[in-house]
């Protein structure tokens, strides 16, 4: 769809140089009858530029490229208008680019309800943050402490927020995938979780935004960010997204296992099982590490399945490792659910950039 869509901008474009040549007699154009004074001629021209540089901008995967399409749409409608006899199918391109500004519209004030929920929990890091240290580590389970070993967390600044780019592809039972990307901020002073995604299903865009802040969740999916496709909210949805909260610890913040909401049980050389408190919210999850260290799986019996609003085991497997932020971290993962007739893979993630303490 994008690149029918430049195409007409630029087909478009080149179509307006037509009135340029008209107004300076450039070239004889039957097409055209009406005179063309230069200064519409110079309108024509500004046109052809608008619709050019607004197809780069596409082409750039610029979010801002519908502003430049809107002024370029009207001023185009203006000029066809003055040569209507001659020009007025030119409308027709011109609906069709404003119906995709519009559509990229609502995504683009969508996805800035999620920039300004970041912007308010931001805030600039004290200048010497303290490190990982030993000490506070010391009771923290055996096989807990030989991860934050692994990843490269001990000696490291403590971790306050965190920014996460990914890849993924999800998918209902019974569906095939969709793929989207996803960024997302985690706060862990006051536990807070701001997650945003773009999908495209049929090449449509879905963005999707998970809001988990003041002990309290909501999904909000929507079709171009203007139609509502599904919302969640409420307790258990609250109860299920605080168990993604905790694995997003485990697995992409592990500096953060040492924090005091969380309590630990060590059941072998090789798995441990945790609970985390938020206010009124508490979950559990038990972990299994491998002989070198390696976080490999997070499995909870706390997270509600929101398609079928049943409690089913939710695991996600890590499959490979990678360096981020200079630590080794969770590269490429899957998100499962256990229904009863099997395990299903209803989620693949791949990790692009992991940084913490963001700045404003």
């Amino acid at each position: 769809m994008k690149w029918v869509l430049v195409v007409v901008l630029l087909l478009h474009g080149l179509i307006h140089l037509m009135g340029v040549a008209k107004a300076f007699d450039l070239a004889t154009l039957r097409q055209l009858s009406i005179p063309i004074t230069k200064m519409v001629g110079l309108l024509w021209l500004a046109g052809a530029i608008l619709f050019v540089i607004t197809a780069v901008l596409m082409l750039l995967q610029k979010d801002h490229w519908w502003m430049l399409a809107l002024v370029a749409v009207a001023l185009s409608q203006g000029v066809i208008i003055a040569s209507w006899q001659d020009a007025k199918f030119g409308t027709v391109a011109n609906v069709l680019v404003a119906v995709a500004a519009l559509l990229a519209a609502g995504s683009w004030r969508f996805e800035n309800n999620f920039m300004a929920d970041v912007k308010r929990h931001l805030q600039v890091p004290a200048a010497a943050q303290p490190v990982l240290t030993e000490k506070d580590m010391a009771n923290l389970p055996a096989p807990v402490q030989r991860y934050l070993h692994y990843t490269g967390a001990v000696g490291r600044p403590l971790v306050r927020n965190m920014y996460v780019a990914m890849e993924l592809q999800m998918r209902s039972k019974g569906k095939a995938f969709f793929r989207a990307q996803s960024v997302q901020y985690n706060f862990f002073d006051d536990p807070t979780r701001l997650f945003f995604m773009k999908a495209t299903m049929f090449g449509v865009t879905v963005p999707g935004y998970h809001r988990y802040q003041q002990q309290a969740a909501f999904m909000d999916i929507r079709l171009f960010g203007w139609v509502k496709l599904a919302q969640h909210s409420g307790a258990a949805f609250t109860r299920a997204e605080t168990v993604t909260l905790l694995n997003d610890m485990c697995l992409l913040a592990p500096a953060t296992l040492i924090d005091k909401r969380i309590e630990w049980q060590q059941l072998n050389d090789s798995s441990v099982r945790l609970a985390f408190t938020n206010q009124a919210h508490r979950v559990e999850a038990t972990l299994f590490f491998n002989a070198e260290g390696q976080l490999v799986n997070f499995v909870s019996n706390d997270r509600l399945e929101v398609n079928a609003m049943q409690v089913y085991p939710f695991k996600t497997p890590v499959h490979r490792y990678g360096s981020y932020a200079g630590m080794q971290l969770p590269a490429e993962a899957e998100a499962v659910w256990q229904y009863l007739d099997g395990d299903f893979v209803y989620g693949q993630f791949w990790v692009k950039e992991v940084r913490y303490n963001v700045a404003r």
